[in-house]
């Protein structure tokens, strides 16, 4: 079984974030970058089919040139080669355009299985790897929180709303979005952090790909949120006011 796994290189959850001069996105000279964390339980989710079922897991990494650190770390903890679509301006492509840099590569693979995260850590839009399955014509699976071979292609339990599970069977090939948690981490051991040394790393680029950017969404501002505080004086009985609170905490200030 051939499984492709894409991944993302996003900024480090402790990295102290600034608004750039454009005000539409982040500095990024001054500031870690690491694997987007549902993706690394995708790419977890691959290595355990494959040490169970045997067969190959490619990783499918489309970003600029620093995004080869995430590449090798991928490298080193399983993945037998890997794809790069290096592109130094991928903020100019929008979610169809990311999808359809990694549809034309995997197009290529014919992989048995496309795992994605279940969305990025720095967007979080959750739409690349569903559009990714459009694009290529593939069913697909969403919030999946386990993956299980079967004679007829696969069984998944997706996750639900108020703690309830779907288990769907599917035919393959298929992508799926693993949710986060799905498995423990593994980490790179020494061994594998050698051997990612010499693995393969096929080079892409949008051009060589056929895709330019036209995206069809874009983002007009990216701003810090307003600090403000508010007294809201709620009227009634104990009992009518415990419901208005707990109405506007749930819809309004949505912390529970």
């Amino acid at each position: 079984m051939k499984i492709l796994v894409s991944i993302k290189q996003v900024p480090s959850r402790d990295s102290q974030l600034r608004i750039d001069a454009s005000g539409r996105w982040i500095q990024e000279n001054d500031i870690g970058f690491e694997i987007n964390e549902p993706d690394a339980y995708a790419l977890e989710e691959a290595l355990r089919l494959k040490e169970k079922h045997g067969g190959e897991v490619v990783a499918l990494c489309a970003g600029p040139a620093r995004a080869s650190q995430t590449i090798r770390e991928a490298l080193a903890k399983g993945a037998d080669r890997a794809i790069h679509i290096e592109e130094e301006n991928l903020p100019a492509f929008d979610t169809l355009g990311v999808a359809k840099l990694l549809a034309k590569a995997a197009d290529s693979e014919k992989p048995d299985l496309i795992l994605t995260g279940l969305q990025s850590d720095d967007l979080g839009y959750g739409q690349t790897g569903v559009v990714l399955a459009e694009l290529l014509g593939l069913p697909h699976g969403t919030i999946i929180m386990a993956v299980e071979i079967i004679d007829s292609g696969i069984r998944v339990k997706r996750e639900l709303e108020d703690g309830w599970f779907q288990n769907v069977e599917m035919p393959l090939p298929a992508v799926l979005t693993i949710q986060s948690g799905i498995n423990k981490l593994r980490y790179a051991t020494l061994m594998g952090i050698k051997k990612a040394k010499t693995k393969e790393v096929k080079r892409l680029t949008a051009a060589e790909l056929g895709v330019t950017p036209s995206p069809t969404a874009s983002i007009e501002r990216v701003y810090l949120p307003q600090r403000t505080k508010q007294t809201q004086l709620i009227e009634g009985s104990a009992k009518e006011a415990a419901a208005k609170l707990v109405e506007k905490l749930r819809f309004e200030a949505r912390v529970i």
